[in-house]
């Protein structure tokens, strides 16, 4: 794990401490991929984290002439929040909903999604497909790799140690231009690519001028299926070239197999990715299922990073961190080799559910829905009934565990019991059953089965 962290102000800063430590160090911005690679050991050499969130500027989205330009702080939230990249940069917007969940998608970064260079990331094939580059910094200057040279391998890059990622450019899409992005996972929201696809096609009048597809999660790096880009240039767009324009894309890609799905199953994956994204083209429908209003979970800040501070703050392994969580000052040893969720379970004892608590009485439960205050606990789900009944199917007392519990992906999760909730003018609220009243104010509690958590909120 880390033994030292710098937070700098300026990129000069940042750029010293690179050239500094070379190997030894990484920058951390979002840290939603180094933080799980160092907990799990495979950073052994690791042990500085520069981190760029207070450098002002960074985290900017601007438009030169016709190229669009992202800072390193540039969040995927940031990506699908803003209007200019809906509109001319649909692929990435599309590409940057599709990570994770909201709270993810304040956190983590493009720039970082690039940099740790996973061919199923999601934001690398539209922005090849877009024509980006990125902008390199050390203390030797700046270099510009286009985003297709970038790459050498599998979380393999061309990015020395003592360079740090400034830009990312592309151009943006023009009238004549239309471009989208599809992924397919395992599930329909917080999974990881089986495949992905973005396309762009340039038109000159009905005939397709330019063409882009790029597929990922079915090579070392993304593809970039040039022959069915050539057989869709100088030709009109129509439902027989979509269909040989899939098939060669498809016939030209030799991808492996593993945990998430066999070769066989991406080779078909990819000719139904690319018919539907070239059939949205054709129909211009492409940004139908675009979310007008995506929640963001920005509250009054928009997405902003932090304000910079005077100087640049260090922080060793043996220094402890002072915090304040719930209006209450935390003072803790060390975070060293801790999470976030780690730490406000260990050293906080916001733990949702312990050994010993009295249904919510630790008050370490608390859900805001709506401006109220609801305290729930956490119980077990029933267990899963096996096919042709059986007593694992059985909730207690012999029952059959009620269907509810199930969560919306038909997966069983664990379920809440809600205890009691405030309201902001006095009122109460009952949320499910009839609530049995307590002694003390603004309280109910409820008795019964437990509701999901899907069904709550």
């Amino acid at each position: 794990m880390w033994k030292h962290y710098y937070t700098v102000t300026t990129t000069a800063e940042a750029l010293e401490l690179l050239a500094q430590y070379r190997d030894r160090a990484r920058v951390i911005a979002g840290g939603t991929d180094i933080l799980i690679e160092m907990e799990r050991g495979q950073r052994p050499n690791l042990d500085v984290l520069i981190d760029i969130t207070r450098v002002s500027g960074l985290d900017e989205i601007q438009l030169r002439g016709d190229e669009i330009r992202l800072g390193p702080l540039v969040t995927h939230n940031h990506v699908v929040g803003s209007d200019l990249l809906v509109q001319r940069a649909l692929p990435l917007a599309q590409a940057c909903w599709e990570v994770g969940a909201p709270q993810i998608r304040n956190r983590g970064t493009v720039a970082g999604n690039l940099i740790t260079a996973s061919p199923a990331n999601d934001t690398i094939a539209p922005l090849m497909a877009l024509g980006a580059s990125v902008i390199l910094s050390s203390l030797e200057g700046e270099r510009t790799i286009p985003l297709a040279q970038f790459y050498t391998g599998v979380r393999r890059s061309v990015m020395r140690p003592d360079e740090l990622l400034t830009g990312i450019t592309f151009p943006a899409l023009s009238e004549n231009e239309r471009g989208t992005f599809l992924k397919l996972g395992l599930r329909r929201a917080q999974a990881i690519s089986v495949v992905n696809a973005a396309v762009v096609l340039s038109f000159a009048g009905n005939t397709v001028a330019k063409a882009a597809i790029t597929l990922g999660s079915v090579a070392p790096t993304i593809f970039r299926a040039g022959v069915a880009e050539q057989a869709l240039i100088g030709q009109p767009l129509t439902i027989e070239g979509i269909r040989e324009a899939a098939r060669l894309a498809a016939a030209a890609t030799s991808p492996i197999d593993d945990v998430r799905g066999t070769a066989e199953y991406r080779v078909e994956m990819i000719r139904v990715l690319v018919t539907r994204a070239l059939k949205a083209l054709l129909a211009k429908s492409q940004a139908a299922a675009f979310p007008t209003e995506p929640a963001m979970l920005w509250g009054d800040h928009q997405g902003a990073s932090a304000s910079a501070p005077e100087q640049q703050i260090d922080h060793t392994e043996s220094e402890p961190i002072v915090t304040v969580i719930n209006g209450q000052p935390i003072t803790v040893p060390t975070g060293q080799g801790k999470t976030l969720l780690r730490f406000l379970r260990e050293d906080v004892g916001l733990t949702g559910t312990k050994e010993g608590c009295a249904e919510g009485e630790c008050g370490a439960c608390t859900v805001f829905l709506d401006g109220a205050a609801v305290m729930a606990c956490m119980v077990p789900a029933p267990a899963r009934p096996r096919r042709g009944g059986g007593h694992r199917g059985r909730a207690a007392g012999g029952r059959r565990a009620p269907s509810h519990t199930r969560s919306v992906c038909g997966g069983w999760r664990r379920t809440v019991r809600v205890l009691y909730a405030r309201f902001p003018d006095g009122g109460r609220e009952a949320v499910g059953r009839a609530p049995r009243p307590d002694t003390r104010p603004d309280r109910y509690e409820y008795h019964g089965q437990p509701v999901s958590l899907h069904g709550l909120l």
